[in-house]
């Protein structure tokens, strides 16, 4: 449990987190006075403040306690995920990012509305809310729940009641700005708490050599045969990446960021920070999880599940003091995760729902539309908070497979959106409906396999990544195909939101920085390269 020394540190860092939000909301060169400072900050936001607040927003408390549980189950091959975020940042930085800004749009489903037609704004927008609700809020909740309980001695109800609440409160009142801020604070804290629970947990087990010899070289291998139940190298190579044009590249969670910077060369620059900072999850939160079973191994450690993993490694190794640097990591990365989620979701719903019925509204109006939706959402992760011990299993494979029958329809209408001018509204609406079915028909009898046979049971046995592959081509086809059954479609839905009919360099396109850019995203690809061969 944690000492007296550790509850001053954490008490420390809410107070920094509170601080930061007002500095950054309330000081009058950035109080909120329209639905831009709200909820895209103004649109004056730096590469820096961008690329810390995609990574933390990013890594919530389901990826410092799944990603070290699912390390402690079968070893690194979930980094796998976080190594192709890498590259799948590079694309949202050249390819998506010119568009987005070029349309001026406020979220994704504003876009393909521009793109395509109102109705793929609806599916879009409503889908995107749900899904919020189902897995991002609930399982950062339920991953919270899990450090409360373990190591700070906090029953569950009350320690998600305390940072539900304070989460919301500066969400509600400082906007996209204060998420921004307070996550670049936070990617500092979760990063430092990280770097220690990997230390201590070296030095306590005696090396590099000894994690070796007692976890096995199975465990250090990111490629896993076709026919691996979790993470076969086909599903990494050509589903993941579907999961992650929809995640990094269309999902408003993220991309709302990029939205915010001053002009293209931050958005860009932005996204290639990230990729270098999402290098570091498969040595700060896998490779943990790895010492944890190796640690099971030479008798010094006992698991109660996968998932308990790093809050025992903190819970067992670390000393007074290191103890409450690294539970304030973990707040951070629940915190920083949640405020993102309550942000972009409150945006959808004034963007997309309300301003649709009431487009006459004023600034005012908008801004306080979406802190009302705020406020609604942090009762909703309040309410949903009692389902959340329902969740069993290893919590980031289970938000992977989930968001595996959401996105690869998205992903097909953004990408091939922006690269073909001739796919039109018919056809995106098409193969939207068409993942929709397949996808929930897919879930629905995953639930039911073990009462199902034949076909329906070999179509519920596919591995999430293969699947998502595979919905992913069946949704392009549909796409394709009906676009060019049907009329193409009008100028305006295509002059400048695809690679044909948009202008050469962005008038605020620095040439300098755009070199350094294309030097910077070279080096990265080349660092993906050099983990590949290692961990393989």
């Amino acid at each position: 449990m944690l000492e007296f020394l550790d509850w001053i540190i954490i008490a420390a860092y809410f107070i920094i987190v509170f601080l930061v939000a007002f500095w950054s909301s309330f000081s009058k060169k950035r109080r909120n006075k329209s639905s831009s400072d709200y909820f895209l900050a103004g649109r004056n936001v730096g590469w820096f403040v961008i690329g810390a607040s995609l990574f933390a927003s990013n890594i919530g408390s389901e990826h410092l306690v799944g990603l070290a549980g699912t390390g402690a189950a079968s070893g690194v091959a979930v980094g796998q995920f976080e190594i192709l975020a890498s590259l799948i940042l590079l694309i949202l930085g050249w390819l998506f990012v010119p568009f987005y800004l070029k349309s001026g749009v406020f979220t994704m489903p504003e876009f393909l509305e521009r793109r395509y037609s109102s109705g793929a704004r609806w599916y879009l927008a409503i889908i995107s809310i749900v899904g919020y609700v189902l897995t991002k809020i609930s399982v950062t909740i339920a991953a919270g729940g899990i450090v409360f309980e373990s190591l700070m001695g906090i029953e569950f109800w009350t320690g998600a009641l305390i940072v539900v609440i304070i989460t919301g409160i500066y969400t509600v009142l400082g906007g996209l700005r204060a998420v921004l801020y307070t996550d670049m604070v936070q990617m500092f804290i979760l990063i430092g708490g990280a770097i220690t629970v990997a230390i201590v947990g070296l030095i306590q087990l005696g090396g590099i050599d000894e994690l070796y010899n007692n976890a096995g070289t199975g465990f250090f291998s990111l490629w896993k045969p076709m026919s691996h139940p979790d993470f076969p190298w086909t599903g990494i190579l050509f589903g993941a990446p579907i999961l992650g044009v929809w995640y990094w590249c269309t999902d408003q969670f993220i991309v709302q960021r990029v939205l915010s910077g001053k002009d293209i060369n931050h958005s860009r620059r932005g996204t290639i920070f990230a990729g270098y900072l999402k290098l570091l999850p498969l040595f700060l939160f896998v490779i943990p999880g790895v010492i944890a079973y190796a640690l099971t191994q030479k008798g010094d450690i006992t698991l109660d599940s996968p998932d308990h993993a790093l809050p025992t490694l903190i819970g067992t190794l670390l000393p007074v003091g290191l103890k409450g640097i690294v539970v304030a990591g973990l707040l951070a990365a629940l915190m920083s995760s949640l405020s993102s989620v309550f942000n972009s979701c409150s945006t959808l719903i004034t963007w997309d729902i309300y301003k649709k019925f009431r487009p006459e509204s004023s600034e005012k109006i908008l801004v306080l539309v979406g802190r009302i939706a705020t406020v609604i959402l942090v009762a909703f992760g309040l309410l949903w908070i009692p389902m959340m011990k329902l969740i069993s299993g290893q919590i980031y494979q289970y938000l992977q497979s989930v968001q595996a029958y959401i996105s690869p329809p998205i992903a097909a209408i953004f990408l091939i959106g922006v690269l073909s001018k001739r796919v039109n509204s018919q056809g995106a609406i098409a193969a939207l409906l068409t993942g929709f079915v397949l996808g929930i028909a897919r879930l629905i009898l995953e639930l039911n396999k073990d009462s199902i046979s034949g076909l329906l049971y070999q179509y519920a046995d596919i591995n999430f990544l293969h699947f998502a592959f595979l919905l992913f081509l069946v949704c392009t086809l549909v796409l394709v195909v009906v676009s060019f059954l049907t009329n193409e479609p009008a100028s305006q839905k295509v002059d400048g939101l695809t690679i044909h009919t948009i202008s050469g360099e962005s008038e605020s396109e620095d040439k300098g920085w755009r070199k350094r850019d294309f030097i910077l995203s070279i080096v990265l690809i080349f660092l993906v390269g050099i983990v590949w061969i290692y961990f393989s």
